[in-house]
């Protein structure tokens, strides 16, 4: 009994040593154990010097790995742009008449083709001619 005594008695005491008199009686915060809260700001200020290290290393490694990461996004971009060619065309398979219409357009056009340039020589010497212009606007001629 005497001993719980003492110690609401200590407490009382820290309580009133905490009390700051000019105030008024409010209680000022009190200061925290030293040994307490230095392991968690530790861990705090290791997080933010990493964090802060952050915007720094990833321009580093995107200004060291540039063309690598740019022809790795092309091959990505290219991927997910066949899959969804695919899945367009599939789904136009899908509707009915539909392909049976674009079949034929297909094998019209390629009759055309084939009567208009591929019969004759003079045609052919046209299509090559045509060819070679086009070549030559793309890749620069000499």
């Amino acid at each position: 009994m005497e001993s719980q005594y003492k110690d609401t008695e200590s407490k009382a005491a820290e309580t009133m040593d905490n009390v700051d008199n000019e105030m008024g009686g409010i209680i000022s915060a009190s200061q925290p154990a030293s040994g307490a809260e230095q392991p968690w700001q530790e861990w705090v200020d290791v997080a933010v010097d990493f964090l802060s290290q952050v915007p720094e290393q990833l321009g580093n490694f995107f200004g060291e790995y540039k063309q690598p990461l740019t022809t790795v996004g092309l091959i990505v971009t290219a991927a997910i742009t066949v899959y969804i060619t695919l899945s367009v065309l599939d789904a136009i398979g899908n509707i009915p008449l539909l392909a049976s219409i674009l079949e034929l357009v297909g094998l019209g056009y390629t009759a055309w083709f084939t009567t208009r340039y591929l019969l004759k020589a003079s045609t052919r010497e046209e299509l090559f001619a045509e060819f070679n212009g086009l070549k030559k606007q793309i890749l620069g001629g000499k």
